[in-house]
């Protein structure tokens, strides 16, 4: 797996917009207190059973690829004017 150029950024905008899309498709358990780890596993599933996200296999879904697929689908949406596209 290699490192996205700015995938700290990416995986803090692909967290915001995933949690944006999961509550607007009915899920409300984020609060305040949901931890980033769980928003990753929570959003990562939520786009693998929507087919936004192609899945990984079970023994690679750890939370370091999760986060990874992730950087990469939140990327793959932005305009190729953003700067953190490049």
């Amino acid at each position: 797996m290699k490192k996205l150029k700015h995938e700290q950024q990416l995986l803090k905008l692909a967290l915001s917009v995933g949690e944006t899309y999961a509550k607007n498709r009915g899920y409300d358990g984020f609060t305040s207190t949901t931890g980033q780890k769980e928003k990753v596993e929570v959003i990562y599933r939520l786009l693998v059973n929507d087919k936004l996200v192609t899945p990984m296999p079970e023994e690679q879904e750890d939370l370091l690829n999760m986060k990874h697929r992730l950087a990469i689908w939140v990327r793959n949406k932005l305009p190729e004017t953003h700067p953190l596209a490049k």
